[in-house]
């Protein structure tokens, strides 16, 4: 029987890697934890999630403060912002939670970490700068980087990306914003409310293209009304400088039309990721792997049974939710020998534009393309009283449910919708009725009443129905409206 020097052995401290590595210790694995960059932490903690929502809150604090007025304030005049003092808030945040990403923590858990760039020897060795190290299993958990989409010129103009635009310390005059994605919007709004002119340049037909077309309108007309110029349906062609600014030519993403030029200071790419494979020398090692990733089964296998493939590597879903489900899944697998398999069906998500807009299970047009019949419930924030005294009534609740009235999913475009959503995955995954949902109590006055009264229209309709008042006048001897409008019958 083969020795190796560690049971499990891991590429990657990100999500998925750091998950693994502080379970596999945890159970008494020999775990060793491989990284390429200085730090732990990976693409969300330095690039991602992390300095993005810092950068979002503060540029939503300057927003609300424009609004003063609103609230009967005094109206403020605002002086110009320091991207690099607000650039420093986010690296402080970072710092702060990379003390819990330490290479000394995860020794204390019993994981050894080492830093270097990994590659493939064959199926159970990888080699650091020169040192052989063979584990029983290998994760790959290498994540992903942003990719440049093949627009003339792009890689000669000046551009940012998540990797380097929160090392920024001049906000630009006119940011162009390549890609309406999640990255996209959210990068676009924050620029916008800290003082930069926005354009945003997207190829499909609306913002946010897994979204319903109402849900992403919603998301759209809040953009615009802050001074965000949106350009959908429109392709990048060329770009190119003229002194300090870069020109970027575009035209109509279908059918005819004459291209324009638009002029910023700076281009955002945020149209794409690449898989981060190149120098593992995964074949070496007979691992399969695609422009997409390294594909993984339901397992988190590879073609190799004990190579496993978790997060933005293996390119299913691009988030730090899922690359620590994932990382789960593989730890289960590779080091308990437990079967489990990994079910994407009830994964949330959440965009932290404002208003948020979060999403589980089916939505639309998800379920117009898998064939499933369904029914919508909708519940509108301007009818919720929190959302009132907030002064956040913009956006809606979107529930589908089958015509046996079983939940399939749940859209939310509004304030707070990334919080708002988790009554709804813990009924999705907990088989919890509709009508459970709708009987709830919930504190008043909250947002999240907003649920209740999305639940409770399902069953209002029925319950005060003409047929039931019927029923219950005939039963009871109830006597009817005791008041009528003026104008309306009787």
């Amino acid at each position: 029987m083969a020795v190796f020097d560690f049971d499990l052995g891991i590429l990657g401290g990100g999500a998925a890697g750091l998950t693994a590595a502080a379970g596999a210790a945890q159970f008494g694995a020999k775990t060793i934890l491989v990284e390429k960059a200085e730090k732990l932490g990976g693409d969300c903690l330095h690039f991602g999630c992390v300095p993005s929502k810092t950068l979002i809150r503060t540029a939503g604090v300057w927003s609300l403060a424009r609004r003063a007025k609103e609230f009967g304030l005094p109206e403020i005049e605002l002086p110009p912002v320091s991207l690099a003092a607000v650039m420093d808030r986010v690296r402080s945040v970072i710092d702060r939670i990379q003390e819990h990403d330490s290479p000394e923590r995860f020794c204390r858990l019993g994981a050894a970490v080492r830093f270097g760039k990994p590659r493939f020897v064959d199926d159970h060795t990888v080699t650091v700068d020169g040192d052989r190290l063979t584990a029983r299993a290998w994760i790959v958990a290498t994540g992903s980087s942003p990719s440049l989409p093949p627009v003339e010129g792009i890689a000669d103009v000046p551009y940012w990306t998540n990797e380097t635009v929160f090392s920024q310390t001049e906000l630009p005059g006119h940011l162009l914003v390549l890609g309406g994605g999640p990255i996209g919007v959210e990068m676009a709004q924050a620029f916008r409310r800290l003082g930069s002119k926005v354009t945003i340049i997207e190829y499909g037909d609306q913002v946010l293209g897994p979204e319903d077309p109402d849900i992403a309108l919603i998301l759209r007309n809040r953009l615009e009304a802050e001074g965000v110029k949106v350009l959908t349906d429109t392709k990048a062609l060329k770009t190119t400088t003229a002194g300090s600014s870069v020109l970027l030519r575009v035209g109509p993403a279908k059918g005819d039309g004459e291209p324009w030029t638009i002029e910023g200071d700076i281009l955002l790419v945020a149209a794409g990721r690449k898989p981060n494979v190149e120098g593992l020398e995964l074949p070496a090692a007979g691992v399969e792997f695609s422009p997409r990733g390294v594909p993984a089964d339901s397992r988190m296998r590879t073609n190799v049974s004990h190579i496993y493939s978790c997060g933005d590597v293996n390119g299913v879903f691009p988030f730090t939710h899922v690359a620590g489900y994932e990382a789960g899944i593989a730890l289960s697998n590779a080091v308990l020998r437990l079967p489990r398999k990994a079910d994407y069906s009830k994964v949330p998500w959440c965009t932290y534009t404002d208003p948020e807009v979060a999403s589980i299970g089916l939505n639309e047009r998800r379920a117009k393309a898998s064939g499933v019949e369904y029914r919508v419930l909708e519940s509108p924030f301007r009818d919720v009283d929190r959302a009132l005294a907030e002064g956040e009534t913009e956006g809606k609740i979107k529930v589908l449910i089958s015509p046996s009235g079983a939940l399939l999913g749940c859209q939310i475009a509004g304030h707070h919708a990334g919080e708002l959503i988790h009554e709804w995955v813990a009924a999705i995954n907990g088989g919890v009725k509709l009508s459970t949902m709708a009987g709830a109590i919930h504190a008043y006055p909250t947002l999240a009443e907003i649920s209740k009264k999305a639940a409770g229209s399902y069953y209002s309709e029925k319950l005060f129905s003409d047929r039931t008042r019927k029923i219950l006048r005939f039963l009871f001897d109830l006597k009817g409206r005791a008041c009528t409008p003026e104008g309306e019958a009787g």
